[in-house]
């Protein structure tokens, strides 16, 4: 069976189980789509979005040291959108109608549909036109201490522009 028709299993038993799904999107890191059962317009913005939120949660979480980054969830007043990494370079995003108490059960089972959906992406390897996401993110800033600049760098500067007299 191809990677294809395996991940496309998987998202057809992931909704037959959970009605509440209404939609998903299999996206690459970089936010390039690959497998979608939205509308394609709304597809291609959710993979970009999706791989935005899953940057800036990934960093949150690699910044607050408070373990592995999981989902990104965004709730709104009808339902919510979540995403989660799905082997080295994509993620599955599920829109949804309000899970309500349930959402940790959808969690959970949206896990594993994204772990084996990530093995089948992995395996296929180049294709997926993702970029993998790094294993370590480097700092936002490095701040240099005045006293270790050299002595030109730490004094003011002088204008050179003199005002002309009046």
């Amino acid at each position: 069976m191809d990677a294809d028709t395996v991940v496309g299993t998987e998202l057809r038993g992931l909704r037959r189980r959970r009605p509440e799904i209404t939609g998903t999107v299999l996206a690459g890191t970089d936010g390039l789509l690959i497998s979608s059962d939205l509308p394609s317009t709304d597809a291609t913005h959710l993979a970009a979005l999706a791989a935005a939120s899953f940057g800036l949660g990934h960093r949150v979480a690699d910044t607050v040291r408070c373990g592995e980054f999981r989902e990104s969830v965004v709730r709104t007043t009808t339902g919510c959108v979540v995403t989660y990494p799905a082997g080295r370079s994509a993620l599955l995003t599920l829109v949804t109608v309000s899970p309500g108490e349930d959402l940790e059960a959808l969690h959970e089972e949206a896990r594993v549909v994204a772990r084996r959906a990530g093995t089948v992406m992995d395996r296929r390897g180049g294709g997926v036109g993702a970029t993998a996401v790094p294993e370590a993110h480097g700092p936002l800033a490095v701040r240099t201490p005045m006293a270790t600049l050299p002595a030109q760098l730490r004094r003011p500067s002088r204008p050179t522009w003199r005002r002309p007299p009046i």
